[in-house]
């Protein structure tokens, strides 16, 4: 597949950054991108603004399974599974599975929400190949199957509520390509992606790299691992040991995160600029005190949201969008204090929550 990133970013992004907080009510519209033909992250997109339903039909019982709640990324996609579910008055059950390295225990508990009688399932999956006989075993029940946030391969999906990662990956890598330009002096970059074998990390890698070629960033080592931060803190330990006259760190925000105390320990605060390539609490604060240049972000509380109110469509017999994600915008120190906070983030003492009745 021809990654092309660049010439597939919409310019009605800008419009997000301006949209103001949005409630558990008044969320909506919402500039979303819209995938035809589905599934195929190159297919050509148009941008609408998403109306999700005023209010389900009944009270259907919904799945959902992340890989786990170890970051306040994920913190954010719950809280956006939970909010709809409570304005659609929908019942929520999620599960996580506790790591990337778990993909077996996903899918046990996966198969456990469908016995006990959950009418669709929404999976923020692992892999993105390990789910797909798992995935065709639960669409020949019947059930609807919607992929959110992560990505996966199988055909026989009902929906997807996800963003292109290799775009997300190459607006980082774009950002500071930008800033170096060939000719202009090699810097060094470390990379970290993300787990192996999750797809939104093969496609982050992808972008990332495509922006960066032909600049004068020289990626002197990519380091890959589960999102938990103690991970990503020895990662990061391990390659100031190995290239200690590198300029930037580049990766997951929980590797941002735990770079910058690092950092600052160790006082190389001034040699060292971090950039994240998805966005989350710690990245918000960091951007605000000048430790992290910038991040893009994905919505990722939309995108919950949609998962939902998709799943609500199709057991509803009601039109639907089959492949649809928030437009993508980076957030850095020209619009960190007016962008849309409610899209991306949990609200303030949001705590994880694994049922709504």
């Amino acid at each position: 597949m021809e990654l092309n990133w660049k010439s597939k970013v919409a310019s009605a992004v800008a419009l997000v950054a301006l949209a103001g907080s949005a409630s558990a009510d008044d969320w909506y519209p919402y500039p979303v991108e819209v995938w035809d033909p589905p599934f195929d992250m190159a297919s050509p997109r148009t941008t609408i603004d998403y109306v999700p339903l005023e209010k389900a039909e009944k009270a259907w019982d919904i799945c959902v399974s992340f890989p786990h709640m170890k970051d306040a990324y994920w913190l954010a996609v719950d809280y956006g599974v939970v909010a709809e579910s409570e304005r659609l008055g929908v019942k929520m059950q999620l599960v996580e599975a506790g790591g990337y390295t778990n993909l077996n225990t996903q899918i046990s508990q996966i198969e456990d929400c469908v016995a006990r009688g959950a009418e669709a399932v929404v999976i923020g999956a692992i892999s993105f190949d390990g789910m797909n006989n798992l995935v065709g075993e639960i669409r020949s029940k019947g059930i609807p199957v919607i992929d959110v946030i992560n990505g996966i391969s199988s055909p026989e999906l009902s929906a997807k509520s996800l963003v292109s990662f290799g775009e997300m990956g190459y607006k980082a890598g774009e950002h500071i390509a930008k800033l170096h330009p060939a000719g202009s002096g090699k810097v060094q970059v470390a990379w970290f992606p993300g787990p192996p074998g999750a797809g939104w990390v093969e496609a982050g890698n992808a972008g990332f790299q495509e922006a960066v070629a032909g600049s004068d960033i020289e990626v002197v080592d990519t380091k890959y691992g589960d999102t938990g931060k103690e991970i990503q803190l020895k990662l990061v330990e391990d390659t100031l040991e190995a290239f200690p006259d590198i300029n930037y760190i580049v990766g997951t925000s929980p590797t941002v995160e735990a770079s910058i105390s690092l950092l600052r320990s160790r006082g190389l605060t001034d040699q060292i600029s971090l950039l994240a390539y998805y966005f989350t609490p710690g990245v918000y604060r960091g951007i605000q005190r000048g430790q992290v240049m910038a991040a893009p972000t994905d919505s990722a509380v939309v995108q919950g949201r949609v998962a939902i109110d998709q799943a609500v469509r199709i057991l509803e017999g009601k039109p639907y969008e089959k492949h649809v994600g928030p437009a993508l915008y980076v957030i850095d120190s020209n619009n960190i204090d007016t962008f849309d906070q409610a899209s991306s983030l949990a609200p303030d003492g949001f705590k994880p929550t694994f049922t709504v009745n």
